[in-house]
């Protein structure tokens, strides 16, 4: 509410002055005096009320501005819960160029090629037990290989799942897969005398460890539909049992056994029914023998001149066939290329005869790939960052059962992400 003081004041002012002029004792000017007091206190009076009004329109933008951020606020709230999932999910992967070169006895010209590999996996957290894992990876539908051929004048190439799976931390030390998953059962220094490196099993497995005792299990799947008109289901299981110990200071021993049963005596080779990769076949064609592969392995690691040794051994016999049913892996690995500028070399010697092992889930390079073959694998790396590594890879082998020379070279640029 708007005061106007001036009349009343002013008329306040007339009395007094009246009753002031009557008796004689105020000068003419006074009056004059206070009217100008009076009319300057009325303009302050005015400021103060506009200022005021000032202040609550002030107050009342503010207001407005609170209500939209609060608004705003809220929003990017919900927004960011609908978002949370992203926090959850962890992506990884690499790319690899490769040059490679094979010289095949048998063959009137070397092979000169490139391939690229490239492969990407997303793993979910569900919560603090359960994981969800996709991958996706190049090349064809090969279960040994993710490698694509460059060529075909830059036609597009494939992508295929590499990986789903779920992981389940379960009570203690154990871990439970099922899908499509990495295998899980170890392998003494990465070798590939019986699982190569891109193999992918599917079907369900466990994981324990506790201590100084490791153990992993699987119910893995070579065909898992049994429709009418296809071949029978075909399914196989293992046990891995494995014990690590301390030797010397910066020393350790991990030693295990391993045993598989793949029952496939009878049905034809999976995969490509033409092509068993090494393994004996009956006269129909099916697989003569089944594979109960017995595996003992050893693997020392330690040190050598401030650089990490590692010297395994790698034994395999099947014990479902009477002849051509051993497998053997020895060799080392000096240094590790993983920071800038350190490098590694690896030298291993392999012999596997033809059904000491299923052919279709061993090393896809050694001797062109699959079972029956023998010879030397030397290999050499250099890190030029975390990420990045150049390494060369070379086989000498020959064939178990015709001598027939197999050299390959690889020379592999690698990135990791």
């Amino acid at each position: 509410m708007r005061y106007n003081l001036l009349p009343l004041l002013a008329t306040t002012l007339l009395l007094l002055t009246g009753n002031t002029f009557a008796s004689g004792t105020v000068e003419d000017g006074l009056l004059q005096q206070l009217i100008n007091e009076v009319r300057g206190l009325t303009s302050r009076l005015e400021q103060l009320e506009q200022s005021m009004h000032s202040l609550r329109v002030e107050n009342a933008v503010l207001k407005e501005a609170a209500d939209t951020l609060s608004d705003a606020t809220s929003t990017l709230s919900k927004t960011g819960d609908r978002l949370a999932w992203a926090e959850n999910i962890r992506l990884k992967g690499d790319f690899r160029y490769r040059y490679e070169n094979i010289d095949e006895q048998n063959k009137s010209k070397q092979r000169n090629r490139s391939r690229a590999r490239a492969r990407i996996e997303a793993v979910a957290h569900i919560n603090d037990d359960l994981k969800v894992g996709l991958g996706l990876a190049s090349g064809g539908d090969d279960p040994v290989s993710t490698n694509q051929t460059l060529g075909a004048g830059g036609s597009s190439k494939g992508i295929n799942l590499d990986l789903a799976y779920f992981s389940w931390t379960g009570p203690g030390n154990s871990q439970v897969l099922g899908g499509k998953f990495r295998n899980p059962f170890y392998k003494p220094a990465k070798s590939s005398l019986i699982w190569d490196g891109d193999y992918r099993p599917e079907g369900f497995a466990v994981k324990y460890a506790q201590g100084a005792i490791f153990a992993n299990a699987a119910f893995l799947y070579l065909e898992s539909d049994d429709k009418a008109g296809s071949k029978d289901a075909e399914s196989y299981w293992g046990l891995q049992l494995g014990y690590t110990a301390d030797l010397l200071d910066a020393t350790r021993l991990v030693a295990g056994i391993s045993y598989y049963d793949i029952p496939v005596q009878g049905s034809q080779p999976f995969f490509d029914a033409d092509d068993s990769f090494g393994n004996s076949l009956a006269m129909d064609g099916s697989y003569q023998n089944n594979y109960r592969e017995l595996e003992i392995f050893a693997e020392i690691n330690t040190q050598i001149a401030d650089l990490p040794l590692s010297v395994f051994l790698d034994w395999v016999e099947n014990q479902a066939a009477d002849e051509l049913e051993t497998g053997l892996a020895v060799g080392f690995k000096l240094g590790k290329a993983s920071a800038s500028g350190t490098w590694q070399a690896a030298y291993t010697y392999q012999d596997l005869e033809a059904d000491a092992v299923l052919g279709l889930t061993t090393d896809s390079d050694f001797g062109g790939g699959g079972t029956g073959n023998r010879g030397h694998i030397i290999k050499g790396a250099y890190a030029f960052n975390r990420n990045t590594a150049l390494s060369l890879t070379y086989f000498i082998n020959e064939s178990n059962s015709q001598d027939i020379n197999y050299d390959r070279l690889q020379v592999d640029l690698k990135f990791k992400y």
